[in-house]
C-alpha cells in the first residue's frame, strides 16, 4: 500500500526501503470539462538544488528542453502535450545513487505552458497528483493528491525529494506560484532569457 500524503507531510523514502536505488516520479492531472479554446499543455520539471535551495547552474534544471542531467541521475521521459488518458501524464526517472553530492534537494514542479496567452490556470485543472514508484518492483511507495485548492496560479511546486542525514525523504509541498515557469526559475536561481 502506498503512503497517501497530505500537504506539508514529510516521509522517509530510503530508510524504510533500504535497497531503493531507482525511482520513477509520476505526475498526472486532468483538465476540467469547460473549454478555454486551447489545449492545456502542462509540463513537469525537476530543479536539482544545492544546500542554498538554488540550482548551481542552469544544467540542474531538467525539463522538456533539457531532458537529462549530465550525471544521469535525473531523466525526464518527455513532454505530454495534452494530458489525456489515465495514469501518469509525465514521468521523471531518478537514480538515487547517481545524484551528485552537492545536490541536497530535487523539487518537482508542474507549469502550464503559455498560460497567460491561453488564459489558463490551475483552477481549471483537477485530479493532480505526484507518485513515487520503486522502478525495480513497480511498487507505488508514495502518492500525494493535490486537491482543488488552486485558482489563479500557473505553476505549482508539487513536492520535493531531500537529503536528511544521508537518507532521502519526500515532502508534499503543493504550493502555487503566479508567473509560470519564469517565476519558478527565479525562485530556484535560474536566469530566464
Amino acid at each position: 500500500m502506498p503512503i497517501n500524503l497530505a500537504k506539508g507531510q514529510k516521509v522517509d523514502l530510503t530508510k524504510g526501503n533500504p535497497g531503493l536505488k531507482n525511482i520513477m516520479v509520476g505526475l498526472g492531472w486532468d483538465v476540467n470539462s469547460f473549454d478555454s479554446g486551447s489545449d492545456f499543455d502542462l509540463d513537469a520539471a525537476a530543479f536539482m538544488c544545492a544546500a542554498s535551495g538554488k540550482c548551481p547552474t542552469e544544467k540542474e534544471f531538467v525539463f522538456y528542453g533539457n531532458l537529462e542531467h549530465a550525471s544521469g541521475s535525473v531523466k525526464h521521459m518527455g513532454d505530454n502535450l495534452t494530458g489525456e488518458g489515465e495514469g501518469d501524464d509525465e514521468q521523471i526517472q531518478i537514480d538515487l545513487g547517481k545524484i551528485p553530492a552537492n545536490i541536497e534537494k530535487i523539487a518537482f514542479t508542474v507549469t502550464i505552458y503559455d498560460a497567460e496567452t491561453r488564459h489558463q490556470n490551475f483552477g481549471q485543472v483537477s485530479n493532480s497528483f505526484i507518485r513515487i514508484v520503486d522502478s525495480a518492483t513497480n511498487t507505488e511507495l508514495i502518492r500525494y493528491d493535490l486537491g482543488e485548492d488552486f485558482s489563479i496560479e500557473t505553476a505549482v511546486v508539487v513536492g520535493e525529494l531531500y537529503k536528511n542525514n544521508g537518507e532521502w525523504k519526500f515532502n508534499a509541498i503543493g504550493s502555487g506560484f503566479q508567473g509560470g515557469l519564469a517565476a519558478l526559475c527565479g525562485h530556484y536561481g535560474i536566469e530566464v532569457a
